[in-house]
Order: C-alpha cells, then sequence, then structure tokens
C-alpha cells in the first residue's frame, strides 16, 4: 500500500491575529509546518502549536523564512548566504524549544513562499539553507519540490530529502509551480484539488496549466491552510486517499 504524508503550514498568526485553523487542522494532518517567526508566528503562538501538534502525535516542522513579516515572506530578498544560514539555524532553535517542551521535537524543516521558490533553482541559497540546518545541531530531513536545487544539496550533506507536492496549486509544464501572481496559479474548486490529491499521492502524475501531463513523484502532499474553507477540503483529502487505498503517515 503507497504511504503519502499530508502536511499543512499552521501557527500562520502573530497576536492576536490568527490565519490559519491549527487545531481543526491538527486533526487531519499528519505533519505540521510551523511558522517559525520570520513570515509569521511568535513565541506564544509557536509554543501553543507545538503543544496541540505533540498531544495529536503530529511531527513537527520548522517552516524556515526570510525575514519578512509585512510580505508573509512571499516577497523576494536578496539574502547574503552567511546570513541566511544563520537566520534559519536562529528560526530551528526558537521552535526547538518550544517542541521540547511539549515533549516533542523538530523533524524536519520545510523553507517557506519566496525561499522555497528561490532554493529550486539558486545554488548559493539552497546551499545556505542546508547549513543552516546543519549549523542547528540536527540530521533534520528536507521538504522540498521534487528536483530542487535544494533536495540536491541536502542530499549531498546526508540529509534525507523529501519532495513534496501541491494539490492547490498549478505546476508548469516544467514540474515547478506557476507563480502565484499568474491566473490559475491557485486551485480552489474542492473536487479539483481532490482529484489532483488522489493523482499526485497515487500516480505521481499531475497536469500542468499548459494542458499537459507532467511527473511530480512526491512522499508528502501540502494542503495550505490559509485558504478558505481549508479544513473541511483538508478532511476531504484525507478520506478521498483513504478510499483510493492509500496509506496516510508522517514520512519520519
Amino acid at each position: 500500500m503507497t504511504a503519502i504524508d499530508l502536511n499543512a503550514d499552521l501557527g500562520e498568526g502573530f497576536g492576536r491575529w490568527h490565519l490559519t485553523e491549527d487545531e481543526a487542522l491538527l486533526t487531519v494532518v499528519t505533519s505540521a509546518n510551523i511558522a517559525c517567526g520570520f513570515h509569521a508566528g511568535d513565541a506564544a503562538t509557536m509554543r501553543r502549536v507545538c503543544a496541540l501538534a505533540a498531544e495529536r502525535g503530529v511531527r513537527i516542522g520548522a517552516q524556515v523564512s526570510y525575514r519578512d513579516l509585512a510580505g508573509f515572506g512571499r516577497r523576494a530578498m536578496d539574502v547574503p548566504g552567511p546570513e541566511l544560514t544563520a537566520e534559519v539555524a536562529y528560526q530551528i532553535g526558537a521552535l526547538e524549544v518550544f517542541a521540547r517542551a511539549a515533549g516533542s521535537r523538530v523533524a524536519y524543516v520545510k523553507p517557506h513562499g519566496a525561499l522555497y521558490n528561490r532554493v529550486v533553482r539558486d545554488e548559493e541559497q539552497a546551499a545556505a539553507v542546508v547549513d543552516g540546518i546543519l549549523l542547528a545541531g540536527g540530521a533534520l530531513p528536507v521538504l522540498g519540490l521534487p528536483g530542487s536545487r535544494l533536495l540536491e544539496y541536502a542530499a549531498k550533506a546526508g540529509l534525507r530529502a523529501v519532495p513534496e507536492a501541491f494539490a492547490d496549486r498549478a505546476y508548469t509544464e516544467e514540474g515547478t509551480l506557476v507563480p502565484r501572481g499568474t491566473e490559475g496559479a491557485v486551485v480552489t474548486a474542492a473536487e479539483e484539488v481532490l482529484a489532483r490529491s488522489v493523482g499526485l499521492a497515487r500516480d505521481g502524475r499531475v497536469t500542468a496549466l499548459g494542458g499537459r501531463e507532467v511527473t511530480v513523484a512526491a512522499r508528502s502532499l501540502c494542503l495550505h491552510g490559509d485558504t478558505e474553507g481549508a479544513v473541511e477540503l483538508a478532511r476531504r483529502v484525507r478520506r478521498g486517499l483513504e478510499s483510493a487505498g492509500l496509506r496516510v503517515e508522517a514520512f519520519v
């Protein structure tokens, strides 16, 4: 039976403002990408979401980002490699405190937003992220786009490289994500998201924005927690995967 992990971006709030329905999504997903304070999240939020994840047996992942609270980490930035390395390690370390306090640990790392897209092709930035993970002191798995420089450098450094796919994002014919500013970049129709989820998890294939089928082999499937109706959609996706004979379980 094929196994697939379900991950979601959680803890994306700040102070009294909350974007994601963390508690509800943690009853569905098997891995939680928790914001570490650079694109969203603060100390209290990280502590709360780590405690909820640990209570439910959900794996805790550090979602590292460029330092960009105002732009939600989705603005392109040029950060020198050594500085990015230090900031990645800083974010992982901050989350690890709260994960351990909850009786768990940081189990993997996933970049967010602009950084995620940058390390698909940018060798310097990809190497800096990997160096940051190593600096944080753990041989943590790295979640990223199949074929990315990030996963390439992670594997070279002896880290487990875990490919992921997105059921609610459009793909180019090269197998990369269509930029968010492009029409059709985000898939919102529930039935289409469900069908794409099963196709990606079971067959490793998805229809690109141009109409051609592309191969996207992945061990984890990302469900965005900041879209309207995210919780119910996540529940439908999980039920759909299980009905298709797939085993939903964490990759680590």
